[in-house]
């Protein structure tokens, strides 16, 4: 089954940010994503809004940047289409808007089903399973100017994804419930068909070949249906990481995603002047993928195929350094230094585990205090549970 890999210019980035929309008086998930996308639309040239999209339920927008040489610009980018989003939102009601890769207390029972086909049929095959995807998160493209890099690439920066996925970890609470995960939305969202890590492939023909057979046996109708942590993107001729959970800043979906080009263009080097990647046994992956999940920043990682193991904010650190120069190319330099923030000031997961200790559990408080952190950003290191207000 070919599948074509669109053309595009080397470490191009876009990213995409799913907010959600929540009820400001109650803390609640509000399903009123419909009503803002219409709006938007209405105010748009043409009648449809060119970036801001639905998504799985109806407490949910999507703002999608265009393809930009430098993160700071794909940044700016999602900022004043979120702007667009909070004008509409003013006018509606008592609502704000929040990020996190899960909401902490609101149950899936009560959320809605963007009326698509496709969203149909997703939920008509899962189940139970589809229905609590009441999940979010950011996803960085990065262009590739040859198909043949997809999966080398893919493969390189399965070592990292532990990295990314603890940098962001942004789910410790499911349904009212402390799960002791710092992403629960990581072990969630693998439950979905063609969710999950990638499979080793040894080249493009392999991936058109596992592609042909889902499509022959019916489990997808296109490549865009399969739903790795990080997969090709041949529709943009990219390499996207799926696998971060959302971030309630501006400032985090810049780090992240500058981190993400940095490795993308690294690697892309590194295999211009021959050399190869370091690719972990995929049972080490997936550990990898198990731990950051449990332990988020605190996890402990394997970092090569000997086994070594080493804390992820030190091997963090250690990576800054290393693609410091490759920063400096790509004009992320700003950007990237963010990582160094988070690290200092922890991921979100613990921020919100540090609010709603101060709240005596009460996870009002953590909805507020993500509200807060978007408009205004993360508090001062400490100021956790001040900033639940």
């Amino acid at each position: 089954m070919p599948i074509e890999f669109a053309h595009s210019r080397r470490s191009t980035v876009g990213l995409e940010w799913e907010i959600a929309i929540v009820d400001r008086a109650t803390g609640e998930l509000a399903s009123i994503g419909d009503r803002v996308l219409e709006l938007l639309d209405a105010g748009s040239p043409g009648g449809k809004h060119p970036s801001i999209t639905s998504e799985l339920l109806t407490n949910t927008v999507e703002l999608v940047s265009g393809v930009h040489t430098t993160i700071a610009g794909a940044v700016r980018d999602l900022e004043q289409q979120l702007a667009e989003v909070r004008a509409v939102i003013d006018g509606l009601g008592d609502y704000d808007l929040i990020c996190s890769g899960s909401h902490p207390f609101s149950q899936w029972y009560d959320q809605h089903l963007t009326d698509k086909p496709r969203y149909h049929k997703l939920i008509e095959r899962t189940r139970w399973w589809g229905r609590n995807m009441m999940i979010w998160g950011v996803h960085v493209h990065v262009g590739l100017e040859h198909r043949d890099k997809a999966l080398p690439v893919l493969d390189g920066l399965l070592a990292y994804l532990p990295h990314l996925q603890a940098l962001s970890a942004s789910s410790p609470f499911w349904a009212g419930v402390d799960t002791g995960y710092a992403s629960n939305r990581a072990l969630m969202f693998q439950q979905l068909p063609t969710a999950g890590l990638p499979y080793p492939l040894a080249d493009w023909a392999a991936y058109e070949r596992y592609v042909g057979d889902l499509v022959r046996t019916g489990v997808i109708e296109d490549h865009s249906e399969v739903r790795w942590d990080i997969r090709p993107s041949p529709r943009w001729g990219t390499v996207e990481v799926r696998v971060c959970d959302g971030v309630s800043t501006a400032a985090e979906i810049a780090a992240i995603g500058a981190l993400v080009q940095c490795l993308v263009e690294w690697m892309s080097t590194r295999l211009d002047d021959g050399e190869t990647l370091t690719v972990l046994q995929p049972w080490y992956v997936r550990e990898n993928k198990w731990r950051a999940a449990r332990y988020g920043l605190a996890a402990e990682v394997i970092t090569d195929v000997s086994g070594t193991e080493k804390p992820v904010a030190d091997d963090l650190r250690e990576l800054l350094t290393t693609l410091a120069p490759v920063a400096e190319r790509l004009g992320c330099a700003v950007e990237l230094q963010g990582v160094r923030a988070t690290l200092d000031s922890g991921a979100s997961a613990q921020r919100q585990l540090d609010v709603a200790n101060a709240a005596g559990g009460d996870l009002r408080a953590v909805v507020a205090h993500l509200a807060r952190e978007l408009r205004e950003g993360v508090a001062p290191h400490g100021d956790h549970g001040a900033s639940a207000g």
